[in-house]
């Protein structure tokens, strides 16, 4: 039977939103091709009708895990005061909901240790997403050049993706919610401010305050 270009697009992107999901719970190499298919209501032969191999089904459930997850941030941030975006971002990100739900969460964390493993052409199209992201936070980053905002987006980025891989490792008791806590903690610092909290003063600030003369004797 001839299915209609419609029908085709319409099953290309159900496979896509499913793989998207078991991608991220079981692993770029943890779910085959098989199953797949199978949870998508297609047979395995079926799957080279949509998908020249794996590892473009992989890049392309990959990109729509972070188009989905732009989307949703966009729309969340555009509707709180711009004093809490940021906030906000962090908070969500290193969530116990977050944590414990890696399915239909950030596909970085998830993905990024076997990404890197990939070819090179699954690297760059996953830097290419990656830098999407960072380009989203570095929005909301405001009053800064674009170019720190860039800079204190990433450094954000890899903390929010840091604690939340700890976490997960770590389960969902008492040292995870102190992972997060300690995580939203020092994400919040590098966003507003370039430095978390703590950090000592650059060592020309340091020397001034060292160059200052004592106040005069009575």
């Amino acid at each position: 039977m001839r299915y209609s270009p419609e029908h085709k697009a319409e099953t290309h992107a159900r496979i896509v939103r499913k793989a998207s999901v078991r991608l991220r719970e079981k692993g770029a190499h943890g779910v085959g091709v098989a199953d797949l298919m199978k949870e998508a209501g297609l047979t395995h032969g079926g799957f080279y009708a949509h998908f020249e191999s794996r590892e473009a089904l992989v890049v392309e459930a990959f990109g729509y895990a972070i188009d989905r997850s732009v989307e949703r941030w966009r729309k969340l941030l555009d509707e709180l005061p711009p004093q809490k975006r940021l906030a906000a971002i962090v908070d969500g990100y290193l969530s116990p909901e977050h944590r414990d739900d890696p399915g239909h969460g950030c596909a970085v964390p998830a993905l990024g240790a076997e990404i890197a493993r990939e070819s090179a052409r699954t690297r760059k199209a996953f830097a290419a997403k990656l830098e999407e992201l960072i380009e989203l936070f570095a929005d909301y980053i405001v009053d800064v050049p674009r170019k720190t905002a860039r800079k204190r987006a990433s450094a954000m980025l890899a903390t929010l993706m840091g604690t939340i891989v700890m976490a997960r490792v770590t389960g969902s008791g008492e040292l995870s919610d102190e992972i997060l806590s300690s995580g939203r903690e020092v994400a919040l610092a590098i966003a507003t401010d370039g430095a978390p909290a703590g950090k000592p003063p650059a060592r020309g600030a340091a020397k001034k305050a060292a160059k200052k003369p004592a106040p005069a004797k009575r």
